[in-house]
């Protein structure tokens, strides 16, 4: 029950009061660390970025902001690896928090970029789809190019690399959440890097008014929660206080990533604010 209990409180971004403090400035740097095997923490204080590792070449998943890319690549280049083998960038979803960077991070590697087919759309203008929820204020980034459009249960590989695409759409119509596993002395861990499925959305947005929208986010639900998920890396580290658990590991020596019950915790978040903002506006 404490469990779950920190993953409530760090899922609706509430101060925490653990020892580790999430940075107001989401684009501030952050050391790189080993989440588990070849798969990485490269992104910021604020918004996540993962590197996974091959020999034939390694994929990139999300580029953060603009501010951020310069902070990803350096953190590439710190653990030992070159920016240039990067030979994918997967993106979650056409934020300018998460793929404002992107343009930036393509033009070091020169890999393409893969996204759900209804983000593709926003990635190549660097403009927000009238059907986000947040559409109208979200602030544009710079376009990307060399896009490629992944749907559902497909995958991306790079020499023994396979990562399977979800979608998990709601919070943009293409949000799109990553599966890979990770081993150690053939120890292998289901990995996930988790969309944002937050019902967000602008001031004179409602979802009552969008039942296609909320049908969607429900749909993103249902799959997140059925992934095989041991190690949950979120959009936004702190949705499920992954610093807390670097620090608790540096503590105590055991691996505090790997959660079976990350994926279903989270989703028990999200539906209750899903079911919270349904309710209040029909009052």
């Amino acid at each position: 029950m404490e469990s779950r209990l920190k993953v409530l409180i760090a899922a609706f971004c509430i101060v925490s009061t653990e020892a580790h403090a999430y940075p107001a400035n989401w684009d501030a740097p952050q050391k790189p660390f080993v989440l588990y095997g070849n798969t990485y923490y490269v992104g910021t204080a604020g918004i996540s970025a993962v590197l996974i590792t091959s020999p034939r070449g390694h994929i990139l998943i999300d580029g953060t902001g603009a501010k951020g890319a310069g902070i990803v690549a350096d953190n590439i280049r710190s653990l030992g690896y070159k920016v240039s083998d990067v030979k994918y960038i997967l993106n979650s979803h056409a934020h300018s928090d998460h793929a404002g960077g992107i343009a930036a991070l393509q033009r070091l590697t020169n890999a393409p970029v893969v996204a759900g087919q209804a983000n593709l759309a926003t990635l190549a203008s660097g403009k927000a789809n009238r059907d986000d929820p947040q559409y109208g204020e979200l602030p544009d980034f710079e376009p990307v190019t060399r896009l490629r459009g992944i749907s559902d249960g497909k995958v991306v590989e790079v020499g023994s690399l396979t990562v399977t695409a979800h979608a998990t759409p709601g919070h943009t119509p293409g949000g799109t959440s990553w599966t890979w596993k990770s081993c150690v002395n053939g120890n292998c861990q289901n990995m996930v890097f988790g969309d944002s499925l937050s019902p967000n959305a602008a001031t004179s947005y409602r979802y009552t008014d969008h039942p296609d929208t909320v049908a969607s986010l429900r749909q993103g639900f249902a799959a997140f929660e059925a992934m095989p998920c041991d190690i949950l890396v979120t959009a936004h580290p702190e949705a499920n206080d992954l610093f807390g658990r670097l620090q608790h590991q540096a503590q105590n020596g055991s691996s505090a990533f790997i959660d079976p019950n990350a994926c279903r915790d989270l989703v028990v978040s999200y539906r209750e604010r899903l079911d919270k903002r349904l309710a209040t506006e029909k009052r």
